[in-house]
């Protein structure tokens, strides 16, 4: 399949939370059933940095390197060889409006430009990473970490949050856009502590303003790597496994 874009992911801050599936319904894509970590229903809010980014080989200008905070849910989709894992975005927030033109145009994504910011610091011993994005009041989710990376275990949870490859939209009730996400097997720092100040009913909707005030199941920061978005395709009349 076609390349669309290159770029690097870089010091994605992942705070994973428990939710009720029924919640999630309405935005379940057509042909895709949610998919669990020990009868987990998680819903992610990540923040990260695009660089080095790439659209069909050309880069664009002031539209290389910027920040994304996403809302994100885990599925899974049937297909004769097995099962396709992926991930459906609630919102995608970043400060680049051509962004979001290609992004909601192309993959009928859900994306937002909104101000954004983001600090790095490491002192050697531990790093701090934020990032903050602005509609009404300025949000915030930030991490402290250890500055050394380790792996991911396999059948972990971390492997779970971080390896469903592949994109799908809700397009209609009956159709739904797939693409497909390659990276390699990324790393994670050790996490000693977060803070994470967001109005998830203003920035996501009512139905998941109770996040505002929820614990997260847990908090990761991964390194990130260079990935390939591939050119999605359409399914259609795939009906529901």
């Amino acid at each position: 399949m076609a390349i669309f874009l290159r770029a690097e992911w870089r010091k994605l801050v992942m705070a994973n939370y428990a939710i009720d599936k029924n919640i999630l319904e309405n935005y379940l894509p057509a042909g895709t059933e949610i998919d669990t970590w020990n009868n987990i229903c998680y819903v992610s809010l990540v923040g990260f940095m695009f660089q080095n980014t790439r659209v069909k080989g050309l880069q664009i200008p002031f539209h290389i390197n910027f920040e994304e905070v996403n809302l994100r849910f885990y599925v899974r989709h049937r297909q004769p060889t097995g099962w396709k894992q992926g991930v459906v975005f609630i919102k995608e927030i970043v400060p680049k409006a051509a962004i979001t033109f290609i992004a909601n145009s192309l993959y009928r994504e859900h994306y937002q430009t909104l101000p954004m910011k983001h600090s790095w610091v490491n002192t050697g011993k531990a790093q701090t990473v934020v990032y903050q994005w602005k509609k009404r009041n300025w949000n915030s989710i930030q991490v402290e970490a250890a500055d050394r990376p380790v792996s991911i275990e396999e059948g972990s949870e971390e492997e779970f949050i971080t390896e469903h490859f592949w994109g799908y939209t809700k397009v209609s009730d009956a159709k739904t856009s797939e693409y497909e996400v390659a990276h390699p097997r990324w790393q994670v720092y050790p996490v000693k502590s977060y803070n994470i100040e967001v109005d998830f009913g203003d920035t996501y909707g009512a139905p998941f303003d109770f996040l505002t005030n929820t614990v997260p199941v847990s908090v990761f920061l991964a390194e990130g790597s260079e990935i390939v978005v591939k050119k999605g395709m359409m399914l259609s009349n795939v009906g529901w496994h």
